[in-house]
């Protein structure tokens, strides 16, 4: 896994199908204006991570926080995913 890969909500773009068919650009590339969310327009992790200046949520200032669970709906695990890869991202970035 690439880290610098990971999108605001965890996931990773890398060997996607979808983005290697050119059928979504990918979230972190697109500034999460993607197919998927179309019809909703930007996506709402993505802005959210954004909005705080973060790249991911598990490096927000505001970890773990209540909104996080409810965007993430998918993974219910998102909180322990997050905590893992926040880990990871300090050390291959000395943090």
């Amino acid at each position: 896994m690439d880290i610098s890969a990971i999108t605001a909500c965890g996931g990773d773009c890398t060997g996607c199908k979808k983005k290697a068919d050119g059928l979504c650009p990918g979230c972190i590339e697109a500034d999460g204006y993607v197919p998927e969310w179309a019809e909703s327009g930007r996506c709402r992790v993505h802005a959210c991570a954004r909005e705080h200046g973060a790249r991911f949520c598990g490096v927000c200032p505001e970890f773990p926080c209540g909104k996080m669970t409810e965007l993430i709906h998918w993974d219910r695990d998102i909180v322990a995913h997050m905590e893992g890869l926040r880990d990871r991202y300090m050390e291959e970035n000395g943090g």
